[in-house]
């Protein structure tokens, strides 16, 4: 293992003072500061309610509009706070994936695998739907999917729940993102899933020197891959 080199050249997520607060004034976080370098996977760990899934989407800009959030997150030194919905859109997925927590709700159930790959890779870059559908192919064999090029015609509930998360993860990665959010990625999949997810991320974060942000409260898991660990509890950065 060699460890990420940390400088101004390497930090592409730097979050300060991030609070937010509800249409009724109660804080829900309470000054939040996060650096996430280049090749490097940081593990965000709290109880269930300490504010991680709720730092995760405050990045992402998918917080209802009664959300007020206050502080900055810069990505690769541009602010995030403040840009319209149709700024952070050119961000998402290009600049910043995310993997969601749930494969199910993430997935749109009426639409085949295939179209909702090229249309992530679409909506981002201008290919064609060959290219797109080729592009879909590799991605569906590199989070391991047997048979990539027949899944590709099949919907979300003819897979398992854990073939559903590796769909998942190969839309986040589709577009190659520089920062990847993993809100709790293998929550809900057996043991011998769970370790292919999390190889899979490692891979993923040696090969293209994504930079991971790992939502857990699976301390084995943060054991396995992050190289530092963040302590969310109440709302604010224990250590």
């Amino acid at each position: 293992y060699v460890p990420p080199v940390r400088d101004d050249d390497t930090l592409v997520l730097r979050i300060r003072d991030l609070r937010m607060a509800t249409y009724s004034g109660t804080e829900i976080l309470h000054g939040v500061d996060i650096d996430l370098y280049r090749g490097e996977i940081v593990g965000l760990v709290g109880e269930s309610g300490s504010g991680k899934s709720v730092t995760s989407m405050s990045i992402m800009g998918l917080l209802p509009d009664y959300a007020k959030i206050t502080g900055s997150v810069k990505f690769d030194g541009r602010e995030l706070l403040g840009l319209s919905d149709k700024q952070m859109s050119e961000i998402r997925g290009n600049g910043i994936g995310m993997i969601f927590q749930d494969p199910l709700s993430a997935l749109t159930p009426v639409f085949d695998i295939g179209s909702q790959l090229v249309e992530a890779i679409q909506a981002h870059r201008d290919v064609g739907k060959k290219q797109a559908l080729k592009e879909a192919t590799e991605l569906l064999d590199l989070v391991g999917i047997p048979d990539p090029h027949l899944r590709l015609k099949s919907f979300p509930h003819e897979f398992s729940g854990g073939m559903r998360q590796r769909v998942v993860i190969a839309i986040a990665i589709a577009n190659n993102p520089r920062v990847l959010i993993a809100d709790e990625p293998t929550t809900a999949l057996d043991v011998t899933i769970q370790a292919q997810i999390l190889r899979l991320l490692k891979s993923l974060q040696q090969q293209t020197q994504t930079a991971i942000l790992l939502i857990t409260h699976d301390l084995g898991v943060v054991a396995q891959v992050c190289s530092r660990v963040v302590v969310m509890y109440g709302g604010l950065v224990m250590e």
